[in-house]
């Protein structure tokens, strides 16, 4: 299976996708670490890829999404951006907004502290 087919299988498949560096539980870069706490503590179900296991898919999501950087985040099979604009999207509400839009289940207050404890 090639790495494009692979990508666009866990993105069409899941309904939160991140591609980071590292796992959810143990991310392995800073900016990967920022996005996967965020949807860890807002209670975000999703599926985590590790892209230092692959390098096809590492190459490959980049490709994909014609974004340079990874982390990367999906919803519903639609890119959202990497860690600079998911934090300020998580900062600004937007972040809640397309969950609720999407059908995503998240705890808006967790959501709220985040803004508090950063605005």
């Amino acid at each position: 299976m090639s790495a494009e087919t692979d990508i666009k299988e866990t993105v069409g498949g899941n309904d939160v996708v991140l591609f980071m560096k590292g796992t959810k539980s143990m991310p392995q870069c800073g900016f990967s670490s920022r996005v996967a706490g965020v949807l860890n503590f807002m209670g975000v179900e999703y599926q985590d890829v590790n892209v230092l296991a692959d390098d096809g898919i590492r190459q490959g999501i980049k490709d994909f999404s014609d974004w340079p950087t990874i982390p990367q985040l999906y919803v519903k099979g639609e890119f959202v951006g990497g860690c600079d604009i998911v934090t300020e999207m998580t900062l600004s509400g937007e972040l809640d907004q397309l969950f609720e839009d999407k059908g995503v289940t998240f705890d808006k207050d967790a959501a709220d502290k985040i803004r508090e404890h950063n605005g």
